[in-house]
């Protein structure tokens, strides 16, 4: 290890110029050392590199950014740490590098699948973040891609999958302890402000290859002050907070109820309620799944201020504004409690950060295998289709008033319930759903075997479950 005094100047060096976290160093190099590469620098990726200096056998020896300002701070903050790093623009040129085992994603969700494509048609293992797909098309080639190249290790980045405590508290509600699992609920509660209303589109930043961060999709106008994270809120790169830190819920969710499959129906409602903007996305989005056998799943996300977004009806949801609540016939596991249906803690579950995730991936690859399956790629489809299955019943539905709404759930007592506390929410920042009607999807049916839409409204929703790609940007086909 290096000294302390090297440490330190090293920590200092990392978090001063781009607020890395404090505990990052540089493990002694050996020849077995995993070379990791990262592409995607702006935000999730400068944790990457801090999560990954903190290990020993494996080496980051190269990054990728379409844009050169955040290549030169990369370039930076490694000599001033004293580490060495190659760097790149196009992530095609990364892929080809013969000294790079391992690629991390974290770039727009637009890119996530076809950058993955091309790292396992080039040989490389693949951490791909969340969500792994932009659309379920592509998420499902991504699974038969890693199917067909079973020495690369391709996994997600859902990090409770590694946390113990998540996988003890699941085997717990699973095992009975509380009754049968009744509901399985995911909560995104995380305000969001307005991007902003602009009639002409912006710049693209000077140091951005605006080919390369485009990708698949078209060169368009940039019609957002905030060109960097704004694009979350756009069909062609983001997929709304449902698809953004909605995975991470939706994934916990799913796994509490051992679902493998398709849901057999899905539905969403919301709006973008609360300001007028650019964005397309709904800020408020409640989604109901039904699947062929067992318990139902239920998300719910609020975008708006925190003026009473918190849950009434139940004391000890209270404090819960990003997690998950396991229901059952005798309690509920809310995060790390579980409590009778009188509210009285029965149990308490260690759970962690997650940070054990990379090390995960990290051990498969010098194993050759993976060691659970919960970090086969095949999970991070299944959860990202979710977000997916809900925006697209959203895409395809109309303007409803409150009385129709409340009539389409009638008979789901849990449905009306968070539908209730949801227009709470909402009257209390002043919005009226008689008034500002709410978009409401209707019920899409799938045939989990076929993964395609059937029924009245298939041939609309098939669509939104596929894009259309640039030519430079079609997805390798593995063979």
């Amino acid at each position: 290890m290096s000294s302390r005094r090297t440490f330190l100047r090293r920590v200092a060096a990392i978090t001063a110029i781009n607020a890395l976290p404090v505990g990052c160093f540089k493990p002694k190099h050996s020849a077995s050392d995993i070379r990791v590469a990262i592409v995607g620098h702006h935000g999730k990726g400068k944790y990457h590199v801090a999560d990954l200096l903190k290990l020993d056998g494996v080496r980051i020896v190269a990054l990728c950014d379409v844009d050169e300002n955040e290549i030169a701070k990369a370039k930076d903050t490694f000599s001033k740490a004293g580490l060495t790093i190659r760097t790149y623009t196009d992530y095609r040129k990364l892929c080809e590098d013969k000294e790079v085992d391992g690629i991390i994603i974290a770039t727009p969700n637009h890119t996530h699948t076809l950058i993955a494509l091309t790292a396992i048609q080039h040989g490389k293992h693949v951490y791909v973040e969340k969500p792994v797909c932009h659309n379920l098309a592509e998420g499902r080639k991504l699974v038969e891609a890693a199917a067909k190249r079973p020495n690369l290790i391709v996994t997600h980045g859902m990090q409770r999958r590694s946390d113990a405590g998540w996988a003890e508290a699941i085997a717990w509600a699973n095992e009975g302890h509380l009754g049968k699992v009744t509901l399985s609920r995911g909560l995104n509660f995380k305000s969001r402000e307005s991007i902003g209303l602009i009639e002409e589109p912006r710049h693209v930043p000077s140091t951005v290859d605006y080919n390369l961060w485009s990708g698949p999709r078209p060169m368009a106008p940039v019609m957002r002050e905030q060109f960097h994270y704004d694009w979350h809120w756009f069909w062609d790169y983001g997929n709304g907070d449902i698809g953004n830190q909605g995975p991470h819920q939706l994934d916990v969710a799913r796994w509490a109820l051992n679902q493998m499959k398709m849901p057999l129906r899905s539905m969403s409602l919301g709006a973008r309620w609360g300001y007028e903007d650019n964005g397309q996305t709904p800020n408020n989005q409640m989604a109901l799944f039904a699947y062929a056998e067992g318990p139902p799943l239920l998300f719910d996300n609020r975008g708006l201020p925190a003026k009473d977004m918190n849950w009434k009806t139940e004391p000890a949801y209270k404090g819960i504004r990003t997690g998950n609540i396991i229901h059952c016939e005798g309690g509920y596991i809310a995060e790390s409690k579980a409590y009778d249906n009188k509210g009285d803690t029965v149990k308490k579950f260690s759970m962690s950060d997650g940070g054990g995730h990379q090390k995960a991936w990290l051990e498969a690859i010098r194993q050759g295998k993976l060691i659970s399956d919960n970090q086969s790629v095949l999970q991070g489809y299944l959860s990202a289709s979710l977000a997916h299955l809900a925006n697209i019943s959203w895409r395809v539905g109309k303007k409803m008033k409150r009385e129709e709404l409340y009539e389409r759930l009638k008979g789901d007592k849990e449905a009306l319930a968070t539908l209730e506390d949801f227009d709470g929410n909402l009257r209390a920042n002043k919005i009226d759903m008689d008034v500002d009607l709410a978009v409401v999807g209707p019920w899409l049916t799938m045939d989990p075997a076929t993964e395609r839409f059937t029924g009245e409204f298939a041939d609309e929703a098939n669509k939104l479950a596929d894009e259309e790609y640039r030519e430079e940007f079609k997805l390798p086909v593995i063979g």
